[in-house]
């Protein structure tokens, strides 16, 4: 694109300060867009590109703009300048004309009948040099005439090619004002999605504080109907040695968690296994089978009473192979996986981490 040389004046100098200042913006500005691209993810991080785009563009906007201002004001300059110099080529016009018209009447040896017309000696080096004035006079006249108008055909060349740098920067601005309207509307959706996904998770949050909360109450109400402590060897002479209820790896630990958007406490009472699918899932002690049915949010469930008031718990199962009241000894099958197992250890009906049971 061609760009502008300004004439020299202190508010163009600081126009054309301005708009350096503006391209530095723009470079930085690049670079940051640049390293948000390479490192946010998700729908925030496309959110926060496309805050930084709109700044970018905002900025690109305005840089289109200040240089046409710029190349607005140099033609109007230029156009300044050819109309003086259209008042000169034709002031010098007249004169050369009127100059012309003397040198006709004097026929064609205009300058030699002057010389020839001086009458005596006395009257000779007067006359040549009157005559000498008259042609240096003439000649620089003439020179001014076609100086004059070379330099106003040059002008006129400069002022296509500046209206032409003006209508470029015209068209640069409205292109960049549709795509910052593009980047506005993209900005909105994505304040939107977000807006939706927060409103999404913020429910998720509350759900699985509900299933929690379903799940707690059922333990207490079957610890409640446990009765008497079962016979048998307390399972807390066998902390830390138990065998795990299947083969998995642990995805996710024991412990309550803080939601980091919405500062909601989401309970976490047991482990998450990652299982291969049909694995079996075997009772980790002895004990009696509390319950074995489907349980909202954890799908078929198996709770097991055993001796020294410990409740094993099993959800996610794929398929249950035991009943309710069934008395299981050490490793029985109680069912198959699925992709995945919950399990948890309470004592004396709180939960504590199952890490520190097995083995």
């Amino acid at each position: 694109m061609l760009w502008v040389c300004s004439p020299v004046g202190a508010e163009q100098t600081d126009r054309e300060a301005e708009l350096e200042e503006i391209r530095d913006q723009i470079t930085v500005l690049r670079s940051r867009l640049n390293q948000v691209r390479q490192q946010a993810t998700g729908l925030r991080g496309e959110l926060t590109q496309t805050e930084l785009a709109l700044e970018l563009q905002e900025k690109r906007l305005i840089e289109a703009r200040r240089a046409r201002e710029l190349a607005e004001e140099s033609l109007l300059e230029l156009q300044a300048e050819i109309d003086d110099l259209e008042v000169r080529l034709g002031e010098l016009r007249v004169q050369l004309r009127d100059r012309l018209i003397d040198l006709h009447r004097l026929g064609q040896q205009g300058y030699l009948r002057l010389f020839l017309s001086i009458q005596s000696e006395d009257d000779l080096l007067p006359g040549i040099r009157q005559l000498r004035y008259i042609a240096k006079r003439d000649r620089g006249l003439l020179e001014s005439y076609l100086q004059t108008q070379s330099g106003l055909s040059f002008k006129r060349e400069e002022l296509s090619e500046h209206g032409q740098a003006v209508q470029e920067w015209i068209e640069v601005e409205t292109q960049r004002l549709e795509q910052l309207d593009v980047l506005h509307k993209q900005q909105a959706r994505l304040l939107k999605e977000l807006e939706q996904q927060d409103r999404s998770l913020s429910q998720r949050s509350a759900l699985l504080v509900d299933k929690e909360r379903k799940l707690a109450n059922l333990i207490d109400f079957l610890y409640g109907r446990s009765g008497s402590p079962l016979s048998g060897t307390p399972v807390q002479s066998f902390r830390g040695v138990l065998d795990w209820p299947v083969s998995g790896r642990v995805v996710e630990g024991f412990g309550t968690r803080l939601d980091p958007r919405y500062k909601t406490r989401i309970p976490h009472n047991g482990i998450e296994l990652a299982t291969p699918s049909q694995s079996e899932v075997r009772v980790v002690f002895p004990g009696k089978v509390l319950f074995a049915a489907p349980f909202q949010g954890y799908g078929l469930t198996a709770i097991i009473h055993h001796p020294g008031r410990v409740f094993t718990l099993y959800a996610g199962l794929e398929e249950l192979q035991i009943r309710q009241n069934d008395m299981l000894s050490l490793g029985q099958v109680i069912g198959l996986s699925s992709e995945s197992l919950y399990f948890e250890i309470r004592e004396e009906n709180q939960p504590v981490n199952p890490l520190e049971w097995l083995r």
